[in-house]
């Protein structure tokens, strides 16, 4: 037994020494590679180090080795983004009801001489505030902040709140529904602000921070990489969309945050999540900063964002193909009469039409083109000749790639604006009109039998005299909205300055019981 005990011990020994003569062999191995490379000698044979289990790298494949420090840009992030808190006011409404004794009242009403009022009574109710919150980001010392339209539209209040706690009263500088970006400004100096990077150079697989105030919570952080460039999700429904796909947590709340790079550079505003559930399962968008930095300095220079019109609409080609294949499916077309994908390219923007007298149509293009560049700038899907086209005015030109019967060509476009010229156009105040209005007062509607409308209450000169309004008019529709206040009649103006039609189409009464309609067209200036 103890012979028996001492050979298990004895071999026991000698696997113990050669396990760790194997381990001082590789070892040895490794440390000969990494000396050998510092001082410039020969590395071990490739082949010898997998058969040890020994890892290498070729000078060509070498990963980075040094830590991505985030802390920087996060507090830089952090002290220029801010929380916006929002006031919406209730409205005043005129609702129709049931009486339940109404049936009573017409039936004694008759029979003392008076007339009824139906089934149906009319009250007027307030609605109560509604409140919001969302974040904005600094990127002036003199205090303009940019943030997401859909946080700030309709706000009659906006509080905004420091990362130090300094609160202000901020005011709209302008808002722009179709890339859902909005332009604050804040009263003061020295305000801490982020810089304004290139999204552009932004690669996907980057560290990036989504810095912003979600759940109430202030100031929060979350890391993650660039998932995706130049995404569009269908959301903004007839608006621009070429998002920043991230995984950096994004919840209520950090809409209009800041995407941050890890030297702490602005190069996307927080706009929206992915999600089946309502919070972060994902995914978050932001809006790149090439889009930001055209509408910013539009709002900025013009109070309004001048958009370049091409006069193209259409689709991914590679949508387009895979649509008509599906067509042809359900169709159940004979194998000989199938669409044939045969473009010459497979990616790009295929134009399904042109609109007479635009851009594109006075530069040459057709519908069945495929635009495969702008300026330079490859074109592989219609978020990205969205992005590309957003940085341009009316009037510029561009240089544009397409490819027509599998021929690359080229030709030059020049841009218009919504009403088909290449001149800016410029906002018109509320003044401009040339009259002055009035809400109707109880009195007067309770006179005319009227439950709303706007009175004009002076003319001069102006688009309202120009088509024909006269003094005393009452304006109850503007283009198929119910104008109740002052307030309605200058949102449905601003509206219209945004339109393709610059145009008023009012609908009301005098006081005589007249009715009229009118187009009042508010012109390029």
């Amino acid at each position: 037994m103890k012979q028996t005990m001492k050979r298990i011990s004895g071999t026991l020994i000698v696997i113990a020494l050669l396990s760790g003569l194997t381990g001082a062999f590789a070892f040895s191995l490794a440390s000969k590679a990494i000396n050998g490379n510092q001082s410039g000698t020969s590395t071990p044979d490739e082949s010898l180090v997998e058969e040890q289990g020994i890892m290498t790298l070729s000078k060509d494949d070498s990963m980075p080795t040094q830590h991505i420090d985030l802390t920087k840009a996060a507090e830089k992030a952090c002290t220029a983004v801010v929380y916006i808190k929002v006031t919406i006011a209730g409205e005043k409404r005129t609702i129709e009801y049931s009486d339940p004794f109404s049936d009573f009242d017409d039936f004694f009403g008759e029979f003392f001489g008076r007339r009824g009022q139906g089934g149906t009574q009319r009250r007027q109710i307030e609605t109560p505030k509604r409140q919001g919150a969302g974040s904005g980001v600094l990127i002036s010392s003199d205090g303009y902040i940019v943030t997401n339209n859909h946080v700030v539209e309709n706000a009659t209040e906006i509080a905004v709140t420091l990362n130090d706690s300094r609160e202000y009263t901020a005011r709209v500088i302008g808002l722009d529904p179709d890339t859902d970006l909005a332009l604050l400004k804040i009263d003061g100096s020295d305000f801490p602000t982020l810089t304004i990077g290139d999204s552009d150079a932004l690669k996907v697989g980057e560290w990036v921070l989504a810095v912003g105030n979600p759940f109430n919570l202030t100031s929060t952080v979350t890391a993650g990489i660039v998932s995706a460039k130049a995404r569009g999700m269908g959301a903004n429904k007839g608006g621009i969309e070429s998002y920043i796909q991230t995984d950096a947590a994004i919840n209520a709340g950090n809409s209009g945050g800041a995407l941050v790079n890890a030297r702490g550079e602005l190069i996307g505003i927080n706009a929206m999540l992915y999600s089946q559930t309502g919070s972060f399962t994902g995914y978050g968008f932001a809006i790149p900063t090439t889009i930001v930095k055209k509408v910013v300095n539009d709002l900025q220079q013009y109070g309004k964002v001048q958009r370049a019109m091409f006069g193209v609409s259409g689709m991914t080609l590679h949508d387009y193909i895979e649509a008509k294949k599906a067509e042809d499916e359900q169709k159940d077309v004979k194998e000989k009469d199938k669409f044939k994908a045969d473009f010459g390219t497979n990616e790009g923007v295929y134009i399904a039409e042109v609109t007479p007298d635009g851009a594109a149509a006075e530069a040459g293009l057709k519908e069945g083109d495929v635009i495969v560049s702008v300026d330079g700038k490859k074109i592989t899907k219609m978020s990205e000749l969205q992005e590309s086209t957003t940085k341009y005015h009316p009037g510029d030109k561009a240089t544009v790639g397409y490819i027509r019967d599998k021929k690359e060509l080229t030709t030059t476009v020049t841009f218009k604006n919504s009403q088909g010229g290449t001149k800016v156009v410029k906002p018109q105040n509320f003044e401009t009109l040339g009259a002055e209005f009035k809400e109707l007062s109880d009195a007067l509607k309770k006179d005319l039998k009227m439950s709303y409308g706007v009175q004009v209450t002076s003319l001069s000169e102006g688009p309202l005299k120009k088509a024909g309004i006269e003094k005393d008019f009452i304006i109850m529709q503007v283009n198929n909205q119910n104008i109740k206040t002052v307030s309605d009649l200058e949102s449905a103006f601003k509206s219209a300055q945004n339109s393709e039609t610059r145009t008023l189409f009012i609908w009301g009464k005098y006081p005589s019981g007249k009715t009229g309609s009118f187009a009042v067209e508010l012109g390029d200036e």
